[in-house]
């Protein structure tokens, strides 16, 4: 089965191609354009680099938050239209799954922390279980302080929520460990890895059940209920 992966939740972007689970195609952006200046193009060129067509692909994977409000409307908009054109399922991965999937085999319980702006991140905790990352707390938009003091050592964190987080881990002591930079940003080709899972076990979905993950009001619904 070939899929095609989109991943716009942070600042970063990437596309993926991915054929019975295997990746065949990645790209990433983490430049200033906006997702909705480059992902088609991305999206065209990747296809065309693989020798792919679109009515090759038997499935989408998408990243649905949480994470840039912005973002994420732009890749479900992108998803949704490719979807319905090629009558073809949606596998929905949240985002802070494809980001603790990074760390495949961690020996540590993984803190996926993603910047959520107005002093907050988005976080979960998760634990390699011999198969797959498993998520063992709900999806969560705290203050940096409030996050921090969740963990216990040992535990590693990753994202680009870290930074915000770090002057809070005294406790922590030698019981935390930074991932490297490069598994920082979520992945396409991840979630591809995980949406092609998902299809593959029959559990992808119409064009219009997708739903992003905000876990918060956008600032526009907030103005709107403060009249």
């Amino acid at each position: 089965m070939r899929i095609a992966a989109v991943e716009t939740s942070t600042l970063a972007g990437g596309v993926a191609l991915v054929e019975d689970g295997r990746v065949v195609g990645q790209c990433m952006l983490n430049i200033s354009l906006t997702h909705s200046e480059r992902l088609m193009a991305i999206v065209d060129r990747l296809l065309q680099d693989c020798g792919w067509s679109p009515e090759d692909l038997e499935g989408l994977a998408l990243s649905i938050g949480p994470g840039s409000f912005t973002g994420l409307r732009v890749g479900a908009a992108t998803v949704k239209g490719l979807a319905l054109a090629l009558g073809i399922h949606v596998a929905p991965v949240p985002t802070l799954d494809a980001l603790a999937a990074n760390l495949p085999f961690a020996d540590a319980p993984v803190c996926p922390l993603l910047d959520a702006r107005k002093d907050e991140v988005y976080c979960a905790l998760y634990r390699w279980n011999a198969r797959a990352m498993e998520r063992e707390s709900e999806y969560l938009a705290l203050p940096p302080l409030a996050a921090a003091r969740r963990l216990k050592p040992p535990v590693i964190v990753l994202g680009d929520g870290v930074a915000a987080c770090q002057p809070h881990f005294a406790h922590l002591a030698d019981g935390v460990r930074i991932a490297p930079a490069a598994h920082s940003l979520p992945s396409a080709a991840v979630v591809g890895q995980l949406g092609y899972d998902l299809l593959a076990s029959g559990r992808g979905v119409g064009p219009d059940e997708i739903v992003p993950l905000y876990l918060r009001p956008s600032e526009a619904e907030l103005k709107v209920r403060r009249g």
